[in-house]
């Protein structure tokens, strides 16, 4: 399977909150790639992307609720969504 393939990961809104979640995946995710399309942000890396509330938060400077916030200014993604108060993860699928 090619590489292009297994990325996985968020399409963010260019808002606040969604460069912070970006900030805070890049900070967390080696190889991240981000395609900026103006309207939206589409982030992708390797097999799997991880990004926590409290990373978030850092990134912010204010306190984040997951999965509501993310929620927000994420219109779309790639790949199998985890998601509970703590984390979201972006996961390829298994074949």
């Amino acid at each position: 399977m090619t590489q292009e393939l297994r990325s996985v990961g968020p399409v963010l809104l260019p808002s606040d909150t969604g460069l912070a979640i970006l900030s805070a995946i890049q900070a967390t995710n080696t190889d991240v790639q981000v395609q900026d399309r103006g309207a939206y942000l589409r982030v992708l890396a390797r097999e799997r992307c991880v990004v926590t509330r409290q990373g978030i938060e850092a990134a912010l400077g204010r306190p984040v609720r997951l999965p509501c916030d993310l929620e927000l200014c994420m219109p779309s993604f790639k790949g199998r969504l985890r998601v509970d108060a703590e984390h979201a993860t972006w996961e390829a699928s298994a074949l």
